[in-house]
């Protein structure tokens, strides 16, 4: 049986051989034409003498103007950097950094990396973006001197083949010469020698191994990686990861890569000359060497028109300067940033990064429009509209009274600690029901925390993403700080947003760019708008009315701010974090918005003023003259509150519930369900409701009635344990409470030593626990009842 199944494979495997032979022949055959398209190009593409490549200049230099095509912002080439030496006045140091990050096998290839081109191959079939290079430094100066930077398959073929034969022809310090005098390390700076001495001031062949290797750190993204832009952390990663690869090709020992992980390496100021709106300009150029790589933007010739106002940016800068100063003076605030935006296409109109690019005294290239920062208050508008999208309105009331939120802490413990939340608010008053309009335009946070309770902390980072807020994470790392601006945004992004607000719930993705052009007027990229829709109207009209009001502001900011603009509808929201380190205000017309930002690049606080006195009348000033240029136009009202909503929901907040008793919102709705208007059948079932029952209680003098508990008598009383008694160790302890004649109990949370033990709402209300510690033992009980809220203690011993 064995011989006949093996004679049965091998007939089986003796049929398959056709098959197998004309797949291996096909193979062949596709292997066989690509070496001789590959021959054919290596016979016949010329090659470029040495000289060339060291007097060659850059082809074109990329340009970026304003909106108007013809205010030159910045010309990237402008004025070329570049001085040329021998391989031998350049640092070791640099050759061997750059080799172990861009090319470990250098001196042992033939100009091109087999393993690393199948796996460039790989990865452009699987993405087609032909965008993978597998490159060798070899590689590298072919394409940066021969060839375009063009993405098709044929250019990389003529890369690979011309990459073999420059190394026929040259040697390899030849070819490392070249490439180290020729790449780009950011700006208008070539090669190691200028760059040697823009950021460290000495020539490339005196530099040390950590300056090496922020130098190789460099050419993949300059203006990225640049010591003096927004992302020296990312930097410092990459010359690491430098010294990490100099370490695996044994370039250097561990004693050497340890020392220069640790040296702190000092980079030269850096001076830009005949630049305008530089903040935006890098921003730009950023956006590009991302899009289209660093070489294109160095030396393919863009005409880049962005979306910029010049106009507008002169205007803004000169403003930011001039209150940023008077800030600095009176408010221990040294900078200042400010944006605009068309909200109705997203395109930037101005963006000033500080009060002075070149101001070194206040690291004034830090662009703070793209920096994270806390908002304070500015976020609250994303609560809201959340809410409002749930069917709750700007009438509904929510109480301003002091409230413990933390559930791990008794509900009249009235403190912020490690554990407990019991936020203030700014002015430090409580004045008790209070409308969402009200709440929302005077800026108080009370009620502002209990509605994103009421939405949810997801929902309300979802309405804040959905609307362009893009540097928040989850629920569990804010918690319901976030309404008080406890999560970090960008203001570009925080004004992008608002815009969300402006066009009735139309979102319109911030962009900086107009059109991009190569050399020959092809057009790279060109404007479309790419408007989503991410607010109901109403919601999104709900919001700007609100945040027009000045009547319902006046309390706050009084009759005459600088939020206001009599005969203007302009809708403008605040924002101070609790530690004074940022001040914000942002604002909008139905055509315009902007905001701004002051503060310190260092987080060191400000004197503690809220926005409103800060950077209001800078952003004023700014509004007036914008408006001109931008007109406002109105808001289009939104709809009445529907009087057939529940009451609560209308604003009716005095009603009085089924024990004669006012409560909170919690009590008259479910939150998850506003709009059914159907009680919730136990209310305690939500841990935040006896929380916000004592809140109210506690500021109606201790009841929440019209016939409050007489002053002086107790309402309840604990009987069991009693005071004195002691107990021993582990002995379970009942613990029951009795009300006084004529009053009632529904509820108790029984608390141990501050701890919480447990909620009972049925009668006779009483619990049985086991004391875990030895010692003076706490029992705290807070009752409601027909008597509102009311707490009893009693001591004893544990043994």
């Amino acid at each position: 049986m064995a011989k006949k199944g093996l004679i049965n494979k091998i007939r089986r495997l003796w049929g398959k051989i056709p098959l197998l032979t004309e797949a291996v022949l096909g193979i062949a055959a596709i292997l066989f034409l690509t070496i001789g398209v590959m021959l054919f190009w290596f016979a016949t593409t010329p090659i470029p003498n040495i000289n060339d490549f060291e007097t060659r200049r850059v082809p074109e230099s990329t340009k970026i103007y304003d909106r108007t095509g013809t205010t030159l912002l910045y010309d990237v080439h402008g004025s070329i950097r570049r001085t040329t030496v021998p391989l031998e006045e350049i640092s070791p140091y640099i050759q061997k950094a750059t080799i172990a990050i861009e090319d470990p096998d250098f001196y042992s290839h033939a100009g091109i990396s087999l393993r690393a081109i199948l796996r460039a191959i790989v990865a452009d079939i699987l993405t087609l973006d032909f965008g993978q290079g597998g490159s060798t430094i070899t590689q590298q100066v072919v394409k940066n001197t021969i060839l375009s930077t063009e993405k098709t398959i044929t250019r990389k073929v003529k890369e690979w083949t011309l990459a073999i034969k420059l190394e026929r022809t040259y040697n390899k310090d030849q070819i490392l010469g070249v490439y180290l005098n020729e790449n780009p390390y950011g700006g208008t700076i070539y090669g190691v020698e200028e760059a040697s001495q823009y950021f460290f001031g000495k020539a490339a062949k005196d530099v040390g191994l950590a300056e090496a290797a922020y130098l190789a750190a460099l050419p993949q993204a300059p203006t990225y990686y640049s010591p003096n832009g927004n992302h020296r952390d990312a930097l410092e990663s990459r010359k690491n990861l430098v010294l990490q690869k100099m370490k695996e090709v044994n370039f250097i020992t561990e004693e050497e890569h340890v020392v220069a992980r640790e040296e702190k390496v000092v980079f030269l100021e850096e001076n830009e000359q005949g630049i305008k709106a530089p903040h935006f300009v890098f921003f730009i150029r950023e956006y590009l060497e991302q899009k289209y790589g660093a070489d294109v933007v160095y030396r393919e010739g863009l005409k880049v028109v962005t979306t910029l106002d010049y106009d507008l940016q002169k205007q803004a800068e000169e403003i930011v300067k001039t209150y940023a100063l008077e800030n600095e003076a009176r408010a221990s605030a040294e900078n200042a940033g400010l944006v605009a935006i068309d909200p109705n296409t997203g395109q930037i109109l101005t963006m000033v990064g500080s009060r002075d690019y070149f101001d070194e005294t206040i690291d004034g290239k830090y662009n703070i429009a793209i920096a994270d920062r806390q908002p304070g208050s500015s976020f609250k508008p994303f609560v809201y509209a959340t809410a409002f999208e749930k069917g709750y309105t700007p009438d509904t009331s929510l109480f301003n009274v002091r409230t413990q939120f933390s559930t791990a802490c008794a509900p009249n413990f009235l403190e912020t600690t490690d554990t407990c939340y019991s936020p203030d608010n700014y002015d430090h008053t409580f004045t008790g029901p209070m409308t969402l309009r009200e709440a929302l335009a005077q800026s108080v946070n009370i009620p502002a925390v209990k509605l994103l309770y009421l939405v949810g902390i997801d929902s309300a980072l979802a309405t804040a993403e959905r609307m362009g807020i893009t540097t928040l994470t989850t629920a569990a790392r804010y918690g319901l700080t976030l309404v008080l601006g406890g999560g970090e945004v960008h203001l570009l992004d925080m004004v992008s947003a608002y815009g969300g607000f402006a066009t009735d719930g139309m979102r319109h993705p911030a962009t900086g760019i107009l059109k991009v052009q190569d050399m020959r007027a092809k057009i790279l990229e060109e404007y479309v708008d790419q408007s989503t829709r991410v607010l109901d109207e109403q919601t999104a009209r709900q919001v700007s009315d609100v945040l027009s009001d000045n009547n319902a502001r006046i309390p706050a900011y009084g009759a005459s701010s600088p939020l206001h603009f009599p005969g203007f509808d302009v809708a403008v929201k605040t924002g101070t974090t609790n530690d004074s380190r940022d001040a914000w205000i942002v604002g909008y017309t139905p055509g315009l918005v902007a905001g701004a930002w002051a503060g310190n690049n260092d987080n060191t606080p400000m004197v503690k003023q809220t926005a409103g006195f800060i950077i209001a009348p800078m952003w004023h000033e700014f509004m007036v003259f914008a408006m001109e240029k931008y007109p406002a136009g109105s808001f289009i009202p939104p709809t009445p509150t529907d009087q057939s909503l529940p009451a609560i929901l209308r604003g009716v907040w005095n009603i009085p519930g089924s024990d004669g008793l006012v409560h909170s919102i919690l009590y008259w709705i479910d939150k998850n369900n506003p709009l059914l208007g159907n009680p919730p059948s136990n209310p305690y079932a939500d841990q935040q409701y006896q929380y916000w029952e004592t809140g109210i209680s506690l500021w109606g003098g201790g009841a929440t009635s019209t016939s409050p508990n007489i002053p002086g008598t107790t309402p309840f009383s604990i009987t069991t344990p009693t005071n004195g008694t002691s107990i021993a160790h582990q002995t379970p302890i009942s613990v029951q409470v009795s009300p006084q004649p004529r009053n009632t109990i529904t509820n108790v949370s029984y608390y141990f030593n501050g701890a919480f033990i447990g909620n009972v709402s049925t009668a006779p209300f009483s619990i049985v626990f086991v004391p875990t510690s030895i010692g003076t033992g706490r029992i705290e009980a807070i009752a409601q009842g027909s008597f509102g809220s009311g707490s009893q203690t009693v001591t004893f011993t544990v043994r």
